[in-house]
């Protein structure tokens, strides 16, 4: 794709926030050289192989391969680069604080290869507020010959989903930009001029969405910017463990908790998006960012009540699906348990902070015995959850297959779509706990657990059958 405007452009950083950057201004027509440390994620992008999981990553990646270089070397990037995308990791210390460790190598890295003519710094990591400032100090105390009006530095924060990235990518409702450098915040929208106009052709595999308005775009102070990436995430955790809040009432008045969302989520004030009650929210964001939030409060000796109820809602929706399954099996040593979905949430292959972690290690402490199926997770549960013991299925029917309950943990379209008759058929018990709350029908002996719905499946007793026993739709 031509492009009058490219820039050559230097990503560090190659995780899912990383990658999908580089590989999108690619497609954009700008030049990109990905950085990274790992020599592993290096040898493989040049091979055109993904380390992570996207759907329709491949394809661009593919597409856009001629714009590509691959790198562990700094200097082999940052000199000629225009605009520099820092998208390294910021994970959480014991105290909640985001470790800052590798922005800070990230920084001293690409201020000492810095060449003297005007260069934008940007930071598209979640960072506490004040970081741009800090990164300024260590591009002054690294860059040879620094100069203050020489290199800008910008807060670009992302507001990407996992296994939609790229939609997110190439069709953003809002780019937000911080800076005190007009110059830098120029560059940038150079950079995303084709973003704003939406003047690209659309990739095959990810069409631009009927009657979708141009992005906004966003600029502010270095702070606000900072602050507005950890306000969102935290808003949308927010909104999650309300949901799961009212679902707890509503199992217990006979309410239900889907008719109560889609009768508020009407109201435009409020919307339907993010409103979902299930096992809690998962990922690399929410759980970091509001303990960022709440630990930034503490330093200021401001307490955040509403931000904390909500990471405790969270941790009680995880204990909550072993209690349903205690509810119908009472004491859980020696049963099998099925546990479907691995990954935090379906089209990834991203374990960190995945519910599914927590339910299986609870599982194991009660003495049951484990079988797990994931689509696209098992490989990277092998080397991320060595430490748990659970047995790996090929399929989701092998892992149902004599078990005393099935735990629906990710709503894979694979599990939404799955012959229940056939595999409710093999369990030992017919008990069904779905956390995510997709399954519409079950055989009519099967007892289906859902969070705050009816249980409009259940039968006085549960009874243990015999593997292989026939059953019928409702």
């Amino acid at each position: 794709m031509p492009n009058t405007e490219s820039l050559n452009v230097a990503v560090v950083g190659t995780g899912y926030v990383g990658l999908g950057t580089a590989v999108m201004l690619a497609y954009l027509g700008h030049h990109v050289t990905g950085i990274d440390i790992d020599e592993r994620k290096i040898e493989m992008l040049r091979r055109g192989e993904l380390p992570i999981y996207e759907p329709g990553l491949a394809d661009l990646l593919h597409a856009s391969e001629s714009r590509l270089t691959w790198t562990s070397d700094y200097a082999a990037a940052i000199p000629e680069a225009d605009v520099i995308i820092v998208c390294v990791g910021t994970p959480p210390l014991p105290n909640g604080h985001p470790n800052l460790r590798y922005i800070a190598e990230a920084a001293r890295s690409v201020a000492q290869n810095l060449n003297g003519k005007f260069q934008v710094i940007v930071n598209k990591s979640t960072v506490p507020v004040g970081t741009g400032d800090w990164v300024t100090r260590i591009l002054e105390d690294n860059a040879p010959d620094y100069h203050a009006n020489r290199y800008a530095v910008v807060s670009n924060p992302e507001f990407l989903r996992e296994g939609t990235a790229l939609h997110d990518s190439l069709y953003p409702d809002r780019i937000v930009l911080g800076s005190a450098s007009q110059e830098g915040i120029e560059r940038l929208r150079q950079l995303y001029r084709r973003l704003l106009e939406q003047d690209f052709t659309p990739p095959e595999g990810v069409p631009r969405p009927a009657g979708l308005a141009r992005p906004q775009f966003v600029t502010t102070s270095l702070n606000s910017a900072e602050m507005i990436k950890y306000a969102a995430n935290a808003f949308l955790a927010l909104k999650i463990s309300f949901a799961n809040e009212i679902a707890g009432l509503c199992e217990r008045v006979d309410a239900d908790i889907e008719e109560v969302v889609h009768g508020i989520g009407h109201d435009q004030r409020i919307g339907h998006r993010f409103l979902v009650a299930g096992a809690g929210w998962g990922g690399s964001c929410f759980a970091k960012d509001t303990a960022a939030l709440i630990s930034t409060g503490a330093e200021y000796d401001y307490d955040m009540p509403i931000l904390q109820a909500a990471v405790d809602v969270n941790r009680h929706q995880r204990q909550l699906v072993v209690s349903k399954l205690q509810r119908h099996l009472h004491r859980l040593q020696g049963k099998r348990v099925a546990v479907l979905g691995l990954a935090f949430k379906p089209n990834t292959d991203d374990l960190r902070d995945a519910p599914a972690h927590d339910c299986i290690t609870r599982l194991m402490e009660l003495g049951a015995q484990v079988v797990v199926h994931d689509p696209v997770a098992m490989e990277q549960a092998r080397r991320e959850w060595s430490h748990l013991s659970y047995q790996e299925a090929s399929s989701a029917y092998d892992a149902v297959r004599g078990a005393d309950a099935v735990i629906l943990m990710t709503e894979w379209q694979e599990y939404h779509d799955l012959d229940w008759e056939q595999a409710v058929a093999s369990m030992r018990r017919r008990l069904v706990i779905d956390t995510r709350n997709v399954l519409r029908q079950l055989p009519s002996d099967t007892v289906l657990e859902q969070i705050g719905r009816r249980r409009v499946q259940e039968t006085h007793a549960l009874p243990m059958l015999p593997v292989g026993a026939s059953s019928v739709h409702v």
